[in-house]
């Protein structure tokens, strides 16, 4: 598997990231198979920066805040109206009500909503297959219906939180990951609410309980300091750490 970072900036854009996007791609059937993970606030246009954003085949989405699922709605436009003809549709996961949601978030009439560029699937209770992708979805603690995602293919394994307060659904999720892409949004100290994000702490905390072999730090909302939450994941996680930049690539 290959991840490239497209957007890593938390709850909206930031002055150098897009919000949260990233581009999964591995061998499959002869052809180098394409997968977004979340399609936040700004990552489309970025995203062209990288590959020809007609050649995604899947896409997953943690959940529908803005942040992760908003740019949907400008690869709707580009799949319906590119030069070159009306894209083939393709699969999009996410939590029920999906197709409605992003129908109505760029005030489409339900029927047909979206539903001519992508098919809209509802995650099951059991590991689905994705291409090359076998993915597991598990449910996280979020204020709204949100999941963390574990992706396996050529015998490894990417963990990503999504959004997520502290759980054992996500510790499940990342249990011995090669690759563990985790929030951190709050600081150590702060009157944090519960149950909505993770601090740096507490993501090392995930990935030490977990077993990950490699934690990467992202969602960082544009108001912290990058530095200060890579510092605090140090305070309960010895393992290799590093922030998630746009742009970077990761063999995993």
């Amino acid at each position: 598997m290959r991840l490239t970072v497209i957007g890593a900036s938390g709850s909206y854009p930031g002055p150098d990231s897009p919000a949260s996007c990233y581009l999964l791609e591995s061998d499959f059937e002869g052809r180098n198979y394409r997968m977004l993970i979340d399609m936040g606030s700004g990552a489309l246009g970025v995203l062209h920066q990288y590959i020809d954003p007609t050649t995604v085949e899947a896409v997953v989405l943690s959940h529908l805040h803005a942040d992760h699922c908003l740019d949907l709605t400008g690869f709707y436009v580009l799949r319906r109206y590119h030069p070159n003809g009306h894209c083939p549709k393709i699969p999009v996961w996410g939590p029920e009500d999906t197709d409605r949601r992003m129908a109505k978030a760029y005030d489409l009439d339900e029927d047909p909503g979206m539903n001519e560029e992508f098919d809209f699937i509802v995650y099951p209770d059991a590991p689905f297959t994705v291409g090359p992708f076998t993915i597991t979805a598990r449910r996280v603690a979020h204020p709204v219906t949100a999941y963390g995602l574990r992706i396996e293919a050529d015998g490894k394994v990417l963990a990503y939180s999504g959004d997520t307060g502290t759980c054992d659904a996500l510790v499940e999720t990342a249990r011995d990951a090669d690759f563990f892409l985790c929030e951190a949004s709050f600081l150590e100290g702060a009157d944090n609410p519960p149950d909505l994000h993770l601090t740096g702490a507490e993501a090392g905390t995930m990935a030490s309980q977990a077993g990950a072999k490699r934690l990467v730090i992202t969602h960082v909302p544009p108001w912290h300091d990058c530095a200060v939450m890579l510092e605090e994941s140090h305070l309960t996680w010895d393992g290799p750490v590093e922030l998630a930049v746009p742009g970077k690539t990761y063999d995993i």
